[in-house]
């Protein structure tokens, strides 16, 4: 416990450093994008110069970047997020509707990830050439195809030809929810599967060629004994390092395929709101994307550690 403490300290740090010099990031750039948020406000009509000096000074639009990136940040720890330029509506209440859609989504693709990525790349770790060659070229395949493509095959395949899902929409109820949300699970999910198998493979082919392997080998004990204690279990932590931080970045594919198969979610929100330059919408969801993948490395760090103290102690002096 003792040498896990600086560990933790040292990441909570670092993670409300990242978060702060995140936000100044995205409030920054958002502020000098072109376009006057004033005319937005407007309606997005000509409107009197008497007008649009009413709407720059109610919302502070003339005050200095710093100053409107303090009153920001301080209506974010109080709660307020803003209000939409676009919806004319809180920003909360835009978000939270769509919060139930899209971590559904989220959470069907990581279950899809972890099935075929941890299972994908432990079967072709242990099993012969023939079976790791052929998860290997799936792998390779579902890595360089984008993500586009991919729903387009899955769309044809699935839906226009078998007829098993539905192409379009999130469905109502739980289990009609999961027949709309299956395909769009699979296209966020089949690139950074893949990406999990060849890494998980790695791991389990170097555990499985390991020193204390090659002697439990030796020794004649069964791999239905050592592989589970010696290889798996070893092979774990990298394992989970790796599949955490993949389905962390899951949330930067909600944007494309919510908008490609029509879903009501957050990362169709911020495809709307960003071509139409809803700023407060786009500054927000932006900053709780960041926020999740960070949270997210800093649990992993934390976890790891607490599952192998000596880890503890190198990262707190790193």
């Amino acid at each position: 416990m003792v040498s896990f403490l600086p560990l933790l300290v040292r990441r909570v740090t670092e993670l409300i450093v990242t978060v702060f010099v995140t936000s100044v990031v995205i409030f920054s750039t958002f502020s000098f994008m072109p376009g006057d948020p004033a005319v937005l406000l407007a309606g997005g009509k000509q409107q009197s110069p008497e007008v649009i000096k009413a709407i720059r000074g109610q919302f502070r639009l003339d005050d200095p970047v710093v100053v409107r990136y303090f009153g920001w940040l301080k209506d974010l720890v109080t709660g307020d997020f803003g209000r939409s330029y676009i919806y004319r509506a809180d920003v909360v209440d835009l978000i939270g509707p769509r919060v139930e859609t899209t971590l559904l989504l989220l959470a069907y693709a990581a279950i899809v990830l972890l099935v075929l990525g941890i299972g994908g790349g432990i079967a072709a770790g242990l099993g012969g050439k023939r079976l790791d060659r052929g998860i290997t070229v799936l792998a390779s395949l579902s890595m360089g195809a984008p993500t586009f493509v991919v729903a387009a095959a899955l769309v044809t395949v699935f839906s226009l030809y078998l007829g098993w899902f539905p192409a379009t929409g999130a469905g109502s109820g739980f289990l009609d929810q999961l027949r709309h949300l299956t395909l769009p699970a699979l296209t966020m999910s089949l690139a950074s599967a893949a990406f999990v198998a060849r890494l998980t493979r790695g791991a389990v082919r170097s555990e499985l060629h390991s020193e204390h392997v090659d002697t439990a080998r030796s020794r004649g004990i069964a791999p239905r004994h050592y592989i589970p204690r010696d290889v798996l279990r070893n092979a774990a932590p990298q394992i989970f390092s790796v599949s955490a931080i993949t389905i962390a970045s899951l949330v930067a594919y909600t944007a494309v395929v919510e908008s490609a198969f029509g879903i009501n979610g957050i990362g169709s929100l911020l495809v709307s709101a960003a071509s139409r330059q809803d700023l407060p919408v786009v500054q927000i969801l932006s900053l709780c994307m960041v926020v999740i993948f960070v949270v997210v490395n800093t649990v992993i760090d934390l976890v790891n550690a607490a599952l192998d103290p000596r880890m503890a102690v190198r990262r707190a002096g790193a």
